[in-house]
């Protein structure tokens, strides 16, 4: 994979439930991260006493996060009114030239920040609510 422009990695939102993501307004930075919980398996006859792990039984999540500016009122109160409500939504996060992660996940931290000579900031937080899928970019 070759260098790719960070603009290009996008977080979407299905606002209505009706299957038709939008870009999140405004993000100037974005990340994706997966974890993957291990379960240590390890007895007093593991070989040479090295740690032995469970293949595949951790709990799998995903964390995603951004900040930026809003651009319009609209993209506000719909991350504001999820955020208090804790809504569980389908996102997606296309990663250039990889693919898009797609599934149900709920806003963790919502915060708000400026300077006083500057545009209102906020920072977004999203935690996995369910299984996620990938699908390759073609």
């Amino acid at each position: 994979m070759t260098a790719q422009k960070g603009k290009d990695l996008l977080l979407k939102v299905d606002a209505d439930g009706a299957g038709e993501f939008t870009t999140v307004a405004g993000l100037r930075a974005r990340s994706l991260a997966f974890n993957a919980g291990t379960v240590d398996i390890t007895d007093q006859d593991s070989p040479a006493r090295w740690r032995e792990l469970l293949q595949g039984a951790g709990l799998k999540t995903a964390r995603i996060s951004g900040s930026g500016i809003f651009k319009d009122a609209a993209s506000d109160e719909t991350l504001r009114a999820y955020f208090f409500n804790g809504t569980v939504r389908a996102w997606q996060i296309i990663v250039p030239d990889l693919g898009t992660v797609e599934g149900p996940f709920q806003i963790a931290t919502l915060e708000y920040g400026g300077q006083h000579d500057g545009e209102v900031t906020f920072d977004v937080s999203l935690e996995s609510a369910g299984a996620l899928s990938f699908a390759a970019a073609s």
